[in-house]
């Protein structure tokens, strides 16, 4: 079996490729000896997605003997902003920040700069302030190539049921919308319906959202997820309901479980691979490239194959962190 952490050994080596002669990424200078400290400053730690990036980034530090500080600021934007100024109290050579929903923090990426330390950006790229790198997902791609497995598996036409993951504001789980949406538009005879409530990007969230859609709409045929923990959650709503012979599930990520859940045959289809193994291991290569004075990429977006039936084996790996 080819696993997904093999996976993400074979995109660092593309991303690597990619690099040669790009332009510095900026952020502070390193003590070139390789005996670094770098924080992680964790917006949330709730979901299995943000929690595979933090295990992710510790276990690539490992392998290259970078001692890690972790923190968790429980979905609080000023506990945020406190756990990174702690982090430069005790002199660390850089921060990896995993903003998750939170969509920016001026005050974090001031104070990185202010300390003249790199700030590495994975997964979430904020609205504004400066920042050494970012590596993360083409989150509009991702959605659209949904879209696109989904007109071809509704070739007569039906109703796509869209469960998102909130708040209103997100721009990952709107990129990932406006991407399956504009996909579906071209074909005429499909019908979108968009869940009122959003799923908090949580199994138990998609179980509740698919749950009040299931009784409001009988003509659904398939249900696209903002990410895979939803789809998770919808799923066990659908069988409950047995409609599964009825409705397939589309979503986003590549967790462990979903992959299962394409490999096995069930009515889960498809998900775009945002793998956070691949993500956190690369940010911390980045992170490390930048203390040793590499030129290195400002953005790098990580490929985010489609994942079926067909190619899940290769991606899927029980013992990951994600």
């Amino acid at each position: 079996m080819i696993m997904k952490k093999a996976t993400g050994v074979l995109v660092a080596g593309a991303v690597a490729v990619v690099l040669a002669g790009c332009s510095s990424g900026g952020g502070g200078g390193g003590k070139g000896d390789g005996s670094y400290t770098v924080g992680i400053a964790n917006f949330t730690l709730t979901g299995p997605y943000f929690i595979g990036m933090d295990k992710a980034i510790k276990a690539e530090a490992k392998k290259k003997g970078v001692e890690i500080v972790s923190t968790d600021a429980g979905g609080d934007a000023a506990k945020l902003a406190s756990n990174v100024e702690d982090l430069l109290s005790k002199d660390v050579d850089a921060v990896i920040i995993s903003g998750g929903p939170l969509e920016s923090a001026p005050a974090v990426l001031n104070s990185v700069k202010a300390a003249d330390k790199p700030a590495v950006l994975v997964d979430r790229k904020f609205r504004t302030g400066t920042y050494s790198s970012w590596i993360g997902p083409d989150n509009e791609a991702i959605g659209k190539q949904n879209g696109e497995f989904l007109v071809k598996r509704l070739s007569k036409g039906g109703t796509v049921a869209v469960v998102k993951g909130g708040p209103a504001d997100n721009t990952i789980g709107l990129d990932r919308t406006k991407g399956v949406k504009a996909a579906l538009a071209k074909a005429p005879g499909i019908k979108v319906v968009e869940a009122p409530d959003y799923g908090d990007w949580s199994t138990d969230g998609g179980l509740k959202v698919m749950e009040s859609l299931l009784a409001s709409h009988s003509d659904i045929d398939a249900v696209f997820c903002e990410n895979d923990a939803m789809c998770l959650g919808a799923q066990r709503a659908i069988k409950d309901a047995g409609r599964q012979d009825k409705i397939v599930l589309a979503g986003v990520d590549g967790q462990a479980e979903a992959l299962k859940a394409i490999l096995d045959g069930t009515n889960y289809l498809v998900t775009g691979l945002n793998d956070a193994d691949v993500i956190g291991s690369l940010g911390l290569d980045r992170t490390v490239d930048i203390l040793d004075g590499k030129k290195t990429e400002k953005d790098t977006v990580v490929p985010s194959p489609s994942v079926t039936k067909e190619n899940a084996q290769k991606y899927y790996d029980p013992k990951g962190n994600f």
